[in-house]
């Protein structure tokens, strides 16, 4: 074709990489569906509540944590990362709220106050301190869904091998993350479109609230070394804009979210190994896809839907001439 897009071969794109090494890629794709899944489930409620920037604050603001945690605990290992990252993700979310009531500041100034503030912090530590803490910043920004295989030991229980820790770790995390949802599905609801109403009925909308983002903070910081700081944001925001164009009652949105993971993880999967670029943003890109397909033909808010609306709704001149002759 050119030199910047190689050829298509089916062969090599759809068949190879499964009958190479199956055992490989499977958790590859398996941890990008985990991840965009506890992401777009959670990214439901903040697009709704309209805080998506707030994933993207806390994404970035980890990266200080995770150096304080390396200095504290003299190891690189993924607990004591997790914790933290954790630290660093609550710390922000109280800082932008501190912010947010404490001055005239709006919610947005506070958001970019915070994380970027944090998050220049953390590339001073890095910088200061990469003799002793050996942390990779672009494995920060990006991730490295593509180590996944290599992570040995698997975990085992019982005797049973379930497979690499981010992965076990990443799908525990998406199925509480389901429970949640449904379990709380009414508070999370009520409180996001109206939280006077939500007070009325016995729903402290504050309480809901800051569970919300202490639980995304748990996401965020598990999807954080597969798919990295900045991805990450996107699989926050990319599943619930694309529901939001194909339906609009809420369960159906939540609904679909495993469903895009499940179609996100193996477009990008295939789209890396046709392009040989990076898994995790193709991943995105895939997702990006699916969005835009529905921006063009979804049945509630597309393009399509739209116009044909607008074509339904407007009376042809045939039928205004009779009323406008009489007038």
């Amino acid at each position: 074709m050119n030199e910047l897009i190689p050829d298509f071969d089916f062969q090599r794109v759809v068949v190879a990489p499964w009958a190479s090494d199956f055992q490989g890629n499977i958790w590859v794709v398996l941890m990008g569906f985990f991840a965009i899944t506890a992401c777009g489930l959670v990214g439901q409620y903040l697009v709704l509540r309209r805080m998506a920037l707030v994933g993207d604050a806390i994404s970035h603001s980890v990266l200080p944590g995770i150096v304080i945690a390396f200095l504290l605990l003299k190891s690189r290992s993924s607990g004591a990362m997790f914790v933290g990252a954790l630290f660093a993700a609550v710390l922000t979310t109280v800082l932008i709220e501190f912010i947010q009531k404490k001055s005239r500041v709006k919610q947005d100034a506070a958001i970019g106050i915070v994380f970027t503030s944090l998050f220049a912090l953390g590339v001073i530590m890095v910088s200061l301190f990469t003799s002793q803490i050996d942390l990779d910043l672009d494995c920060v920004l990006h991730g490295e869904i593509v180590n996944v295989p290599l992570e040995f030991p698997f975990v085992q229980v019982a005797g049973l091998t379930l497979g690499p820790s981010s992965v076990v770790r990443m799908a525990a995390v998406s199925l509480i993350t389901a429970v949640l949802v449904m379990g709380f599905y009414r508070q999370l609801l009520v409180s996001s479109f109206d939280p006077g109403l939500a007070g009325s009925l016995g729903v402290n909308a504050s309480v809901v609230h800051y569970a919300l983002m202490g639980w995304l903070s748990v996401v965020v910081v598990s999807c954080f070394d597969s798919v990295g700081a900045i991805l990450v944001v996107a699989m926050l925001i990319l599943p619930a804009t694309t529901a939001s164009m194909v339906t609009d009652r809420l369960p159906w949105a939540l609904a679909s979210v495993p469903l895009q993971a499940l179609l996100s993880a193996l477009g990008g999967f295939h789209l890396a190994t046709w392009l040989n670029c990076a898994i995790a943003p193709a991943m995105v890109v895939a997702s990006c896809g699916l969005f835009a397909l529905a921006w063009i033909f979804g049945p509630v808010d597309g393009q399509w839907a739209k116009r044909r609306r607008r074509r339904a709704n407007a009376l042809p001149d045939a039928v205004l001439d009779p009323f406008l002759g009489k007038s």
